[in-house]
Formats: C-alpha cells, structure tokens, sequence
C-alpha cells in the first residue's frame, strides 16, 4: 500500500489527470541526501526566499551537495494510483521516476497489473495526437 502525501511540500511532482476511459494520480517525493542523509533535496533558493523553479540542480539544505537535476530524478521513485484505460482495473504501483519515449512523447510509463496494457503520464498539456488537430490540407 503507497502512502499518499500529505502536502506539496514533500513532492518533487504531482499530477492527477484522465488517460482515455481510465484516470491516473501520480506523485514523487523529495529524495534524501546522498552526501549527508539528515535532509530532503530540494531545488535552490534564491535571494529573496523563493525556489528557482527552472534550476538545473538540486541542493541539500544542511549541508549544501549539489546535483545534477536528471542525474537525481533518475534515483527517485514515482507512486501511482490508477484506473486502467483498457480493463478498468484500479490498482496503485511504484515504477522508476524516469521519463521515456511513448509513442513520440515523452512519458513515464507503466504496466497495468491485470492486463499489462501500457499506460502514460505524459507531461502536461500533451495528448496523443495533438500535434495533428487543427491542421488540415489546403
């Protein structure tokens, strides 16, 4: 059984959204230190107090360790709660929080645990597909 969070403070990403006939709620937590272990990484403040939210790095706030941001999403692990698309299973798992080419999109992809069916959590805004709407021949 996967712990859902219990606020956004605690996720590197969260998204909840429909794929096709099923739904997919997906989130990621803060990973611990590499170097230290005493706190979560997160992203780097600036001067005035707020997160750089494009930053290409994560810091450890107690001891100051920098990596890099795809090198230490890589390590992270993403809990899912969904409702297959196919089967209409609902179930939850845990697969590697590392994005993958799904037809044409990039997508962190899983298995259905009933029918195998593949299932994506594209990133937002992108739909199969989408790229072809409006477009029509003159």
């Amino acid at each position: 059984m996967i712990r859902e969070p219990q606020s956004m403070g605690e996720l590197v990403y969260f998204t909840q959204r429909a794929v096709g006939k099923g739904n997919v709620k997906a989130w990621v937590y803060r990973g611990d230190c590499p170097k230290c272990g005493k706190a979560k990484m997160g992203k780097p403040v600036g001067d005035k107090g707020k997160v750089k939210i494009r930053a290409k790095e994560y810091v450890c706030p107690a001891c100051g360790y920098t990596v890099e941001k795809k090198e230490h999403e890589e390590t992270l692990t993403c809990d899912v709660k969904y409702t297959c698309p196919e089967c209409g299973n609902t179930s939850e798992t845990s697969v590697p929080y590392k994005r993958k080419k799904f037809q044409g999109m990039d997508a962190v992809v899983f298995q259905c645990g009933k029918c195998n069916a593949k299932i994506p959590i594209t990133k937002k805004m992108k739909e199969k597909g989408a790229a072809d709407e409006g477009a029509e021949d003159v």
